[in-house]
This record gives structure tokens, C-alpha cells and sequence, in this order.
């Protein structure tokens, strides 16, 4: 299969036209030009017709490293009056006993979040989902249902969000859940181990049942501005002892951004020699977080500079969306771009690296560089540069998998004088 995306943009500047065989780039020349290959091709080149972006910005498509799907849009059937963390796991635990949640109900709105998700210009998901005591694994049979009908349209890939205590002889039926996860098919190991009694052993749970199972982990890791907390650097010498992992990732990391530079230079260094990935989530971290800090409240964000400099993967997400968690969220990582430069310090083309190629690299994805071979997922926008698409978060969009067109938004705009 072959398409042409004609007159596009790049953020470099140049008006190009992108040439896509088999769902990869296959060349990229100046808008106009013909293809060098395309005397030499044998057969029809183009299978479907070409798509003039009219000299809109043609940048990677963006991708979602931490989403809660089986959590999504359930903001106004389950009220979180008092706003914070307490507040939303009580509103959940209650209304999960109340029967609120449905199997039918978690595969609509889990559409419904991945359609938003994809209409940004999303082609990539990652998302942590509830098991454990209590629930089982239905989330992830209703998650796995979800997703059939976008196998074309985008990766989603699912995270055992395991209960705690993961360790010790209370945590039997949590651990038996993720035995259950694995044997359904689910994509990575998760857990809170900065929530256990005691967090190193809930690690080595987590660690061990990936080894097993021969998939990659992500774990939640101190989702807390306490400074006393520091599991991260447990996990890094953890993965670091072990010497073979299938891949870590460490999200939230909230109270490394409390620590004194040297201790965040320090463990960002462990947590580089380890090959761990970090995910900061700005826009839930930044609504859960500081609520007990009145005056010079903290960001709720990791170390991102100290983590960075020591040469450590970051992919930022936005985390919960319009739940109790989380009560507002665009499901557009432009605005965890947006919120990685106002509130992160992050300089707008690194930001979008950072909800853009970055995760896919996370994610174990191949990263587009626009360069001969990279993947054809993209997303067109009508901004002049990254920064303005970031500013601007424009709606209309169109968003490229495999070099196909799979998704378009186009509004109209006017003002009546």
C-alpha cells in the first residue's frame, strides 16, 4: 500500500511531500518534485489518493504514555465534592459499590475517551487499568472489548493497575489478580509500591511477575510532594541488581521535585544507569497535589530538569481526564505540552517531544524523525510552528496511522458584527 501526503509543512520549515509505502516513509521531497522512485516502482504507487494539507504543520503524531481508560469521563456520575486525592478515591470506592460502573458502561466511555484521544492527533495509548481484590480483572476484559474496533486506527496497550499491598500475606488476592491479568493478555505489570507498608518487597512482586511473564512494567511511584518518600531510588537500585529487565517505567515521581539538588542529580543518575523511563502527569499531579502546602504551593511536578540532565527517557501524560481524579482534561496532549512549558520550564519543541516521540520511545515504539523508514503517524495542524500549536491547541486537525488519514476535525469559524 502506498499514499501521498502532498504540500505539507514541516516544523524546519520546508513545504514537502511525504511519500508513505507499507505504512513507513518512504521518501521525503521538496512539494512538487517527483518522487525518485517513482519511475522505477513497479505497479500502482498510490493506492489511495493523495491528501493536500494545504502548507498545514505536519508534525509526529502525539501519543498518550498514561491514561486511566476504565476511569475516563466519569466525572459527573461520580462527584468528587472535596477535590482532592481522598476525595476521589472515596467517591470511587462508593460508587463502585453502588453498582455505578457496568461492563457495557466502561467499553462506551473507553470509546468515547479513545475517539477523543485519536481526533487530537493521538495514535498511541498506554493505560492503566484497575485489578485486584474486590474487581478481579473485568476492567480488562471490558478494555480489551473496547479497543477491537481501533486495532487499524491506533497501538493501546494495558497496564495491570494492581491494589495494595502487592507484598506479604495480605496481598495474596492482589497477586492472584495479576496472575489472572497476565494469563488474559495484558501488556505490562503495574502497581503503587510508595502506598505499601512495605514498598521494596511490593517492587520485587512487581519485577518478578514480569520477569516471568516476559513483559515490561510501569509502575505508579511516589504520587506524593513528602520528601521522606523516596521509592524511585529503591526501584533504580532494584532494576539495577537484577542486571535484565524487559523495560521499567516509573510514572509521577512527584516527590523527586522536593528533594535538594544534589539528592535529585543523584537518584536521576541511578535512574539513568538503571535504563528507567520517566512519566511526569502535570495536569492531574498539578489538581491532586499541594492542597495541604497553602502557602508557596509546590508544582506537584518531578525533577524534570535534574532528570533530563542526567540523560533519562521522559514521556509526559496527561493521567486521569474528566474523573474524579481529574475533573477537567481535553484529552489533547497539547495541553500536557502546554502545561510541561508554563509549569515544567520546558521549552516548547522539547515539550512536544515529550507528548510526541519521547512516549513513543517509552512505549518501546519507533520515534518519527520524518527520515526515510520512521513510521507515517502524524497529525496536521494550521499553526505556524510548534510553539504557536501548542499555544493555540487549534481544533482542526488531521491525524495520519500508517500513512492513511484516520481521523479530521474541521470547524467553522465565524463572528457576527
Amino acid at each position: 500500500m502506498a499514499n501521498v501526503i502532498t504540500n505539507a509543512r514541516l516544523a524546519d520549515g520546508r513545504h514537502v511531500d511525504v511519500h508513505v509505502v507499507d505504512g513507513h516513509i518512504r521518501e521525503i521531497v521538496a512539494h512538487g518534485a517527483v518522487a525518485a522512485d517513482a519511475a522505477t516502482t513497479e505497479g500502482p504507487e498510490t493506492t489511495n489518493a493523495p491528501v493536500d494539507l494545504g502548507g498545514w504543520l505536519l508534525l509526529p503524531a502525539m501519543a498518550e504514555p498514561h491514561a486511566h481508560l476504565d476511569k475516563a469521563l466519569t466525572a459527573e456520575s461520580v462527584p468528587n465534592p472535596t477535590g482532592d486525592l481522598g476525595g476521589a478515591i472515596r467517591a470511587w470506592i462508593a460508587a463502585a459499590a453502588a453498582g455505578v460502573f457496568t461492563h457495557d458502561d466502561m467499553v462506551e466511555r473507553i470509546r468515547a475517551e479513545l475517539d477523543r484521544l485519536l481526533l487530537s492527533g493521538v495514535t498511541a495509548v498506554r493505560s492503566h487499568i484497575n485489578c485486584g481484590s474486590g474487581a478481579g480483572i473485568w476492567h480488562l476484559k471490558a478494555a480489551q472489548e473496547a479497543i477491537a474496533p481501533y486495532a487499524d486506527l491506533m497501538h493501546v496497550e494495558f497496564v495491570a493497575l494492581t491494589h495494595s499491598p502487592m507484598a506479604g500475606p495480605d496481598g495474596a488476592e492482589n497477586r492472584a489478580a495479576l496472575r489472572d491479568a497476565i494469563d488474559a493478555g495484558v501488556d505490562l505489570v503495574g502497581g503503587c509500591p510508595h502506598l505499601e507498608d512495605d514498598g521494596p518487597a511490593s517492587i520485587r512482586v512487581a519485577l518478578d511477575a514480569a520477569a516471568d511473564a516476559g513483559i515490561p512494567v510501569d509502575l505508579h511511584v511516589d504520587e506524593t510532594l513528602d520528601p521522606s518518600v523516596l521509592t524511585l531510588r529503591d526501584l533504580a537500585r532494584a532494576v539495577t541488581a537484577r542486571g535484565d529487565t524487559a523495560g521499567v517505567t516509573a510514572s509521577h515521581c512527584v516527590s523527586l521535585g522536593m528533594q535538594p539538588p544534589a539528592i535529585q542529580a543523584a537518584v536521576a543518575q541511578e535512574v539513568a544507569d538503571a535504563g528507567i523511563s520517566v512519566v511526569p502527569l502535570p495536569q492531574t499531579n498539578l489538581f491532586l497535589q499541594g492542597r495541604g502546602h497553602p502557602q508557596a504551593t509546590p508544582r506537584g511536578l518531578t525533577a524534570i530538569g535534574a532528570l533530563r540532565d542526567a540523560g533519562v527517557l521522559i514521556g509526559a501524560g496527561a493521567d486521569n481526564v474528566q474523573d474524579p481524579f481529574n475533573l477537567v482534561g481535553r484529552s489533547d496532549p497539547l495541553e500536557t505540552a502546554a502545561l510541561l512549558v508554563m509549569a515544567g520550564h520546558v521549552l516548547p519543541d522539547d515539550a512536544y517531544d515529550m507528548v510526541a516521540s519521547d512516549v513513543r520511545r517509552v512505549m518501546d515504539l519507533a520515534p518519527v524523525r520524518f527520515e526515510v523508514g520512521d513510521p507515517a503517524d502524524f497529525v496536521a495542524i494550521d499553526a505556524p510552528s510548534i510553539r504557536a500549536a501548542i499555544a493555540d491547541a487549534p481544533a482542526d486537525r488531521t491525524v495520519f496511522r500508517a500513512g492513511r488519514r484516520v481521523a479530521t476535525i474541521s470547524s467553522t469559524r465565524s463572528i457576527e458584527r
